[in-house]
């Protein structure tokens, strides 16, 4: 195993995973075509997740490209071993970095201020291939520092970028109503069965199935729910706008709200890092 071929390798998967979305989008959009009355607002809610792709990629190009060259300076600086590149390791590094999304994941529904930003991605009251694609802005900045501690036990720059890809590139195909449940394959991968649960705001299905490739993880850490009904999708709080603006910063007037409001310094900060709908005890005794 070479670094091109690990390049090669990588790029081959994400292009195999686009081009299963392209054809799964192709029949929601045909489908979307016949439905009729609903038939704008199905369209209209495909092309303002499409739209959170601008703020997102200007900060890839203008920000992130740059960052992630801490992940080298990082390797080189800090880490004086390194697992050696072979075909074993970069297996290795992709279930190293499965398990970091799962963590990731989990972490930015429990932290507020990371929940602004992945709070995005489930604002949408439809569940569709193009929602695989409706990112907040800043997400990529906190999957840039969960993945620092691979970089850290020895994993190189490039097989931390490749797992990365992978389990991002393998979730294209989870964001679809076309496929059903899947027998066996939903308990142990994630699937568009167990991704819809997670899209969910039924009670039941809030913060259930965080994995990336597997809900292995979800199963060892208690977080697995399959799905047995079909979910209300969205945010839990009465949420349903088309306006690309209000989708892409759609928490962070909430959270301003409250962290003025706040009394303390110290209840600001419980404010952004404490979960979603933390509120200070009536005493202020927090």
């Amino acid at each position: 195993m070479t670094l091109d071929m690990l390049k090669t390798l990588g790029s081959r998967i994400d292009e195999a995973f686009f081009l299963i979305g392209g054809a799964v989008l192709l029949i929601e959009v045909a489908e979307v075509c016949f439905k009729g009355a609903h038939k704008g607002r199905s369209l209209a809610e495909m092309a303002v997740s499409a739209s959170t792709q601008i703020p997102s990629i200007l900060m890839e190009v203008f920000v992130l490209t740059f960052a992630y060259g801490l992940y080298y300076v990082l390797s080189e600086t800090l880490v004086s071993w390194s697992i050696p590149l072979t075909w074993w390791s970069v297996v290795l590094a992709l279930i190293a970095a499965d398990f970091t999304y799962y963590w990731e994941h989990r972490i930015a529904h429990e932290v507020r201020l990371l929940r602004t930003q992945h709070a995005v991605h489930h604002s949408s009251r439809e569940y569709n291939i193009v929602t695989g694609i409706r990112f907040g802005p800043l997400e990529g900045v906190w999957s840039l520092i969960a993945h620092m501690p691979l970089v850290l036990i020895g994993f190189s720059p490039e097989m931390v970028f490749f797992g990365i890809i992978v389990v991002l590139a393998y979730q294209t195909w989870i964001h679809t109503e076309l496929v059903g449940k899947m027998p066996g394959f939903d308990l142990v991968m994630n699937s568009p069965s167990n991704h819809r649960v997670h899209h969910g705001c039924d009670d039941k299905y809030l913060d259930k199935n965080y994995g990336g490739i597997t809900v292995i993880w979800d199963q060892l850490f208690g977080t697995y729910q399959p799905e047995d009904e079909t979910p209300r999708y969205g945010l839990k709080r009465d949420f349903d706008s088309r306006n690309p603006i209000k989708v892409w910063f759609s928490e962070l007037p909430g959270l301003w709200r409250d962290m003025r409001a706040a009394r303390t310094w110290g209840e600001a900060w419980r404010y952004m890092m404490r979960a979603p709908g933390w509120a200070p005890s009536t005493d202020r005794s927090e």
